[in-house]
């Protein structure tokens, strides 16, 4: 039986109302009663995952959660860091300038705020800020603390723009930063060893669970990597054609219950039959 599920926010867990629904915490509920261990892993900064982990009770002793696609492994229960990958000043200023060059808007993270350097701000960075209910401010790049770190960048754009300024990304950045859509109009740049799958991985190492004992569900390219390296790897009905292809399962969408069909189809139903 899976030992650990890791589960993607937007799109996955939430359905387009941005909601949980009772099916789907049912669904996780029941799973956490047979000690399989409930692990929100998202691009989300941290605190635009706080109120889901109340939600669902995943703030007890033994939970944890992923953030910031990964940059982020942290105990919920303790607030403990297992893991934390960052940037540093000089690459927001590198980041900065390449896009300018491009004519792209960005914004960017700290531990807790939400930072553009943008006096015309984006509607993109604001959608970030509502959906995360992060702090946002304006703060041009030469005035932020040179001692700034940084869980993630994001270049922001309308999808056919964004297409076109992630081709004109040069080589030598697409090799120093991890570089992965979130959402048609969301560029994440991370750490160059920042992964979802890089993150489940270290936390099952941590806690002792085997690659075959991991179930992961996503729905976009910054789910891949989880998907491809879990046991089991559930692609939802809405995801995009790249998670489908490496998927090992797809299941619904997230308007119709998919991770409660999942939980119940690959965990619940086996359970009963042991």
């Amino acid at each position: 039986m899976y030992k650990l599920v890791a589960i993607d926010i937007d799109g996955t867990l939430l359905n387009d109302q941005h909601e949980v629904t009772e099916e789907v915490k049912e669904a996780l509920h029941a799973a956490k009663k047979e000690g399989v261990k409930i692990v929100l892993c998202t691009g989300r900064p941290i605190g635009g995952v706080q109120r889901y982990l109340q939600e669902l009770n995943l703030v007890e002793e033994g939970d944890y959660v992923i953030a910031y696609n990964g940059a982020l492994v942290q105990n919920a229960h303790t607030k403990e860091v297992v893991s934390e990958l960052t940037l540093e000043y000089k690459d927001l200023k590198r980041m900065y300038e390449l896009s300018l060059e491009l004519d792209c808007p960005m914004h960017y993270f700290d531990s807790a705020n939400l930072y553009t350097p943008n006096r015309q701000i984006s509607t993109y960075t604001v959608l970030e800020a509502h959906l995360t209910t992060v702090p946002l401010h304006y703060l041009p790049v030469e005035e932020a603390p040179q001692h700034i770190t940084i869980p993630k960048m994001m270049f922001i754009h309308e999808p056919e723009k964004l297409d076109q300024v992630i081709k004109r990304i040069p080589e030598d950045i697409k090799q120093s930063y991890m570089l992965v859509k979130s959402a048609p109009f969301f560029l994440e740049i991370l750490n160059p060893s920042v992964s979802k799958g890089n993150a489940v991985k270290l936390l099952a190492e941590e806690l002792g669970i085997k690659q075959e004992e991991i179930m992961a569900l996503g729905d976009n390219g910054n789910d891949v990597s989880m998907i491809k390296f879990a046991g089991c790897g559930v692609a939802m009905g809405n995801a995009i054609p790249e998670v489908k292809e490496v998927a090992d399962h797809i299941t619904s969408s997230n308007n119709q219950n998919g991770v409660a069909q999942a939980i119940r189809e690959l965990i619940l139903e086996q359970a009963s039959i042991k």
